[in-house]
């Protein structure tokens, strides 16, 4: 079994993963904002 030495892995396929699902979330609070404000518009 090979040693673990921390640091060594590329992890630059998880990072853009998560940037991505970060960025998808943010989106989706903002527009879920927006859509509840503009309900909240519409029925005065």
């Amino acid at each position: 079994m090979a040693e673990h030495k921390h640091g060594e892995m590329n992890i630059e396929v998880q990072e853009k993963t998560f940037e991505g699902f970060i960025k998808w979330v943010t989106w989706t609070a903002v527009g879920c904002i927006v859509l509840l404000l503009f309900i909240a518009m519409v029925n005065g």
